[in-house]
C-alpha cells in the first residue's frame, strides 16, 4: 500500500535485502523513442517534476530519492486518484514509469514532504495513431477481470463480516487469508482510490492514531493476537462498506494499457514491499496467500498484454513467462490443499531465492509500459 496515505515503517530481512528498481542502468531509453523525458528528484523539501510541463503523448517519469529517508515514493495525479507511480525508493535508488497522456493539469505528489505536491501541465493534443485492436481488446478484458474480482472480494466479505459479527472466531480465521486474495489480485487499482486502500489494508504502523485503524489487519489482529471478537463487529460492517464501495468504483474506471502494465509492476512491489519480509499479515502469518494473489494479478496482467507483447517484443514476452513460472515454482513448495503454509516454514534460503526472482521478474516487467504507451 502505498506509504502517501499513512506513514509507513518498511523493515526489510537482513538474510534477503531487496532491491527494486523499475529500470535498468544500460543507458537505454526506459521509455519509447518519442516519450518526452521527466526528472523527478524525491527530497524531503518536495518532488517537482523537471520540467513541469510537456506536449500531450507518451511521457517517461524517471523517480529518483536522492536524499530523502521519510519520503519514498512519487505518484502523477489527476481529478483525485492516482494513474502512476514509482514506490519504496529508499536513498539513491530510482525508478521509471511511463504514461500516455493527454493535455490537462496533472499533480506530482510525493507524500510527507515539507511540499508534498507539485503541478506538471501536459500541452497540445498527442499524435493520432491507428487503433490498437488488441490493446483495445486488452483493456477491456482487464476491466472485465476487475469486475469479477472486486464482486467476488464483496461476496467474501459479506460472509467473512458475518462470521466477524457473529463472534465466530474459528470461521472467521479460516475465511481470513481467502477473502483478502481478491483484494490483492487487483491491489494496485485498489490503490488509485487513495481514500478506500488505507481503510481497507492498512497496518498498525501505517496509521498516526490507532483509534482510527480499520480494515483487514484490524481484524486479523483481534482473530489471532487477541483471540477475542468482542466489538469487531462494527469494523466488519466498515470494512464490507469500503468493499462495495470499491466494486461500485471499479464499475466506473477507465484504464489505459500503460496503466494496467505499471499495474503489474506494482504487484511485485507489493510483494518486495510487505509479503518477502513478512510483515504484511503480522498476526496471521498467511503472506503466502497474499503473495501468490500479487502473482496471479500479475499473471492476468501478462496474459492480456501477450497478444501485443508477442507483436513487438518476443523476447520480452518470453522473459517474462520463464520468470512468472519461477516465482510461482517457488510458492508451489510451501502450498497445501488448503491454501498455504505459515509463513514461519520459509527458510531464509527461499526467501533469498524469491527475492532474486521478483527482483528479475519486477525488472522485466517494468519494460511492458513502455512498449504498449508507443503505440
Amino acid at each position: 500500500m502505498p506509504s502517501h496515505r499513512l506513514a509507513m515503517t518498511v523493515g526489510l530481512l537482513a538474510a534477503a535485502p531487496l532491491v527494486l528498481t523499475a529500470c535498468g542502468d544500460s543507458g537505454q531509453k526506459a521509455g519509447p523513442a518519442d516519450a518526452t523525458d521527466v526528472t523527478i528528484q524525491i527530497t524531503d523539501d518536495g518532488c517537482a517534476p523537471d520540467p513541469a510541463s510537456a506536449a500531450a503523448g507518451p511521457i517517461t517519469f524517471t523517480v529518483k530519492n536522492v536524499d530523502s529517508g521519510r519520503v519514498t515514493e512519487a505518484e502523477v495525479m489527476k481529478d483525485g486518484k492516482i494513474i502512476g507511480e514509482k514506490e519504496n525508493l529508499t536513498p539513491g535508488l530510482s525508478g521509471t514509469f511511463t504514461l500516455r497522456l493527454d493535455a490537462g493539469d496533472y499533480t506530482v505528489m510525493c507524500p510527507n514532504a515539507k511540499t508534498d505536491r507539485s503541478p506538471f501541465t501536459v500541452t497540445g493534443r498527442a499524435a493520432a495513431g491507428a487503433a490498437d485492436a488488441g490493446l483495445t481488446d486488452a483493456v477491456r478484458a482487464y476491466q472485465d477481470y476487475l469486475s469479477e474480482q472486486s464482486a467476488s472480494l464483496t461476496a467474501a466479505t459479506t460472509t467473512f463480516a458475518t462470521a466477524v459479527r457473529t463472534g465466530d472466531l474459528e470461521k472467521a480465521r479460516s475465511l481470513y487469508a481467502r477473502t483478502r486474495t481478491y483484494y490483492e489480485r487487483i491491489e494496485p487499482v485498489a490503490e488509485t482510490f487513495g481514500d478506500l486502500d488505507p481503510m481497507i489494508d492498512a497496518r498498525v504502523n501505517d496509521v498516526a492514531d490507532t483509534a482510527e485503524w480499520t480494515g483487514f489487519h484490524r481484524i486479523e489482529k483481534a482473530l489471532w493476537q487477541d483471540g477475542d471478537l468482542a466489538g469487531m463487529g462494527t469494523y466488519a460492517d466498515k470494512l464490507l462498506t469500503d468493499v462495495t464501495d470499491l466494486e461500485r468504483r471499479i464499475g466506473t474506471l477507465q484504464l489505459a494499457p500503460e496503466q494496467i502494465a505499471n499495474g503489474a509492476v506494482g504487484l511485485m512491489d507489493e510483494v518486495a514491499k510487505s509479503k518477502i519480509t513478512g510483515e504484511e499479515d503480522r498476526y496471521s502469518h498467511t503472506d503466502l496467500w497474499d503473495f501468490a494473489a500479487n502473482v496471479a494479478g500479475a499473471r492476468e496482467i501478462v496474459d492480456v498484454l501477450s497478444p501485443t507483447l508477442r507483436e513487438r517484443d518476443t523476447a520480452l514476452l518470453t522473459r517474462i513467462d520463464s520468470q512468472l513460472a519461477d516465482v510461482m515454482a517457488s510458492l508451489a513448495s510451501y502450498q497445501t490443499k488448503d491454501g498455504y503454509q505459515d509463513y514461519s516454514a520459509v527458510t531464509d534460503a527461499s526467501r533469498r531465492t524469491m527475492t532474486q526472482q521478483v527482483n528479475a521478474l519486477a525488472e522485466s516487467l517494468s519494460r511492458v509500459a513502455p512498449i504498449v504507451a508507443g503505440a
